[in-house]
């Protein structure tokens, strides 16, 4: 028993809108066997962090809204979303449908791949970072490339990423601290790993569902879902789910995570995430029925955690934003933003 709860906590276009990346640069070091081909109207990028490394950046500008010469006066601007991905993943997991999406609805999207995930670089060591130093890569991206305050949606450990961000971003008021995230307009958190980190999860499944937990274990810590098409589906998707897109995304994820993105045991020593300093922040809880990973309990934790109602979405699974059933979840968020203050040009 000690040595499978040790295993399992291991787990884990019109040019005049884009914002071109000052920091840009082309990276041929490193690209992935099975490439995500880029849908019509998005580009990649490479942002140059402090390090000098470079992150992968799929950008999709938002559609322009047409509106009548009476409400030219009162036209808005979205904010625009930066998307961040959980382990196995990387930004292709946004662009499949959910960049198209929010595009079509006029958000400028940017989804990001974490550092020695997708076509990033890869840092020195045996993992990708750490929840600061993934944090600390979001928020330079989005203090430099970024001209409003954007949405963050994350996926996942992404959407623990995220709440590592919010906890430390400085508020709408305060421009000065360096040592603090850029304001945000929103954040989301998709079927994300709650404010505790994992073990909760661990010892429910342990417990409670103990065939369950021996195929998380399986599935995850020892990567069997990236040679078991049955698995892959089962932990990921759900289980109308065709068996060539599964094999598809099968391909994407095991190329995509040369590297783990945390050491986990680490991670968990470092948890729960600080609360949010800026209770006006809006956030969105969402998270799948059918999700193999996370439990309602961990959804009903990070709702209680930030003071939020979670929306549980019916018939969808773990990997929402790839899933048959992708439109829920993106209309849900869609709903949700479309709620926020907008930001008058």
């Amino acid at each position: 028993m000690a040595a499978l709860i040790a295993s399992i906590i291991r787990v884990n276009i019109p040019q005049s809108r884009i914002i071109k990346p000052r920091a840009a640069v082309v990276n041929n070091e490193y690209k992935i066997r099975v490439p995500f081909e880029l849908k019509q109207g998005q580009s990649r990028i490479f942002h140059k962090l402090p390090s000098g490394l470079k992150m992968e950046v799929i950008f999709q500008e938002g559609q322009k809204i047409k509106v009548s010469p009476d409400e030219k006066k009162e036209k808005s601007q979205n904010p625009p979303l930066v998307f961040v991905h959980g382990s196995f993943h990387a930004a292709w997991c946004w662009a499949e449908h959910w960049l198209p999406f929010f595009s079509q609805n006029g958000y400028d999207c940017y989804a990001l791949s974490l550092l020695g995930q997708g076509e990033s670089d890869a840092p020195g060591g045996s993992v990708a970072g750490t929840l600061q130093t993934h944090a600390g890569d979001v928020a330079d991206f989005v203090q430099k490339e970024v001209e409003l305050p954007p949405v963050l949606v994350g996926h996942s450990f992404g959407g623990l990423i995220v709440q590592y961000y919010i906890a430390n971003m400085r508020s709408n008021n305060t421009q000065g601290n360096e040592n603090m995230h850029p304001y945000l307009a929103g954040a989301v958190l998709v079927c994300s790993v709650p404010p505790s980190g994992n073990s909760g999860l661990v010892w429910r499944y342990l417990f409670s569902k103990p065939i369950a937990a021996f195929k998380v274990t399986r599935s995850l810590a020892a990567k069997a879902f990236q040679t078991s098409l049955p698995l892959c589906r089962e932990t990921f998707f759900s289980a109308s789910m065709e068996d060539q897109l599964v094999l598809r995304y099968q391909k994407l994820m095991t190329e995509s995570s040369r590297m783990p993105l945390f050491d986990l045991r680490k991670l968990n020593a470092s948890l729960p995430v600080p609360s949010v300093k800026d209770p006006s922040l809006k956030i969105h809880v969402l998270g799948a029925k059918d999700d193999f990973i996370v439990d309602m309990e961990g959804l009903q934790e990070t709702g209680r955690f930030y003071g939020v109602s979670p929306v549980c979405l019916e018939g969808i699974a773990h990997d929402m934003m790839l899933d048959i059933s992708w439109q829920k979840g993106a209309e849900s968020i869609l709903s949700w933003i479309s709620g926020l203050h907008k930001y008058t040009t």
